[in-house]
């Protein structure tokens, strides 16, 4: 499997030296789970895509993928499976190093804190796991909420020491650890949430919140990104261009009328979530709808130090299209 993407990643960064000639009109997009997503719901429920393809002259056919892991998707998109990727700054900076920058961020998703959850009463910090106990993350190691972790596991235990709580991850899509952790009949016994997962799961007096990724970050910051290979985006400029335009709007709506957006989550995901409670939800003062990346450098300073990643960037601009450039990014 590392063999197979390592020679993905050769491929990427060989064919984003070179641009055919353009194909446009078809956008192959993957998605993931949590209201963090609900720009892409919004621009999906009212075919912003299609709406500003059309405004540059162009008819775009937009297809989803339903996707859980940074690892996965990024399977997906160096096997062109998809053609615009979201997942966490993790798995992000992961691709961008290994394609040596054949792969680049489009814009945020927004701003909003993960919770490390557990289900046991005496674990209240990182010193109180032990060796029986699991933590639930999307990608186990590599995905945003595992580098948060290993942020944290460094600043509790020492430098050097990022990797101690590894072993105690395990892999599952967000509803299924929020499954595992509150039947408390599983081996899990803490999860690095997202929303509104991380809320519903606080409903019951069995779990608790331990830390907010914000605590560890040191603010808001911005944990999950659209992302596309600098070869598609050059033979496809109307299509991205349609994209990001839509991608723009969709956040501006989530942005003025969180009671629209919290209905556009329902009915998109087919939750059986009250609109209420995801309205509330996403109207916590820590949630912002933003494409601006916020304490990226963080990830990427952390991954470079402790040899995620083999390439040290200058600043976030490095990794990011142009669009962005201009926004007080971190």
């Amino acid at each position: 499997m590392k063999r197979l993407f390592r020679s993905l990643v050769a491929a990427v960064a060989l064919a984003a030296t070179t641009v055919p000639a353009a194909a446009e009109g078809v956008v192959r997009i993957s998605e993931q789970f949590g209201t963090l997503y609900i720009p892409f719901h919004i621009l999906r429920d009212q075919k912003l895509i299609e709406k500003h393809g059309k405004e540059l002259g162009l008819d775009i056919r937009v297809q989803w993928h339903r996707l859980s892991g940074g690892s996965a998707v990024n399977d997906a998109l160096l096997s062109g499976t998809v053609d615009i990727a979201s997942a966490g700054i993790g798995p992000f900076l992961t691709i961008w190093d290994r394609t040596r920058g054949a792969v680049k961020i489009i814009g945020a998703f927004g701003a909003q804190p993960n919770y490390l959850l557990t289900n046991k009463p005496n674990i209240r910090g990182l010193k109180d796991f032990g060796p029986s106990d699991r933590i639930a993350t999307p990608a186990a190691g590599v995905s945003v909420q595992a580098r948060t972790l290993q942020i944290a596991a460094e600043r509790e235990f020492g430098q050097g020491n990022q990797g101690k709580l590894d072993a105690l991850q395990v892999s599952l899509p967000h509803p299924d650890a929020t499954a595992a952790l509150l039947s408390g009949a599983t081996e899990i016994t803490a999860h690095l949430s997202n929303s509104p997962f991380q809320e519903q799961a606080l409903k019951d007096p069995k779990i608790h919140k331990i830390w907010s990724s914000y605590d560890v970050l040191g603010g808001p910051a911005t944990p999950t990104f659209a992302y596309t290979t600098v070869k598609f985006r050059a033979e496809n400029p109307k299509t991205c261009e349609a994209f990001y335009r839509a991608f723009t709007e969709a956040t501006e709506i989530a942005g003025r009328d969180r009671k629209l957006a919290a209905e556009t989550y329902v009915k998109i995901e087919k939750s059986k979530l009250d609109p209420a409670f995801v309205e509330e939800v996403i109207s916590n003062p820590e949630v912002q709808f933003t494409l601006t990346p916020l304490r990226t450098e963080t990830f990427a300073d952390f991954m470079f130090r402790s040899g995620a990643i083999k390439t040290r960037a200058a600043s976030w601009k490095d990794y990011t299209f142009p669009e962005l450039h201009g926004q007080p990014g971190s």
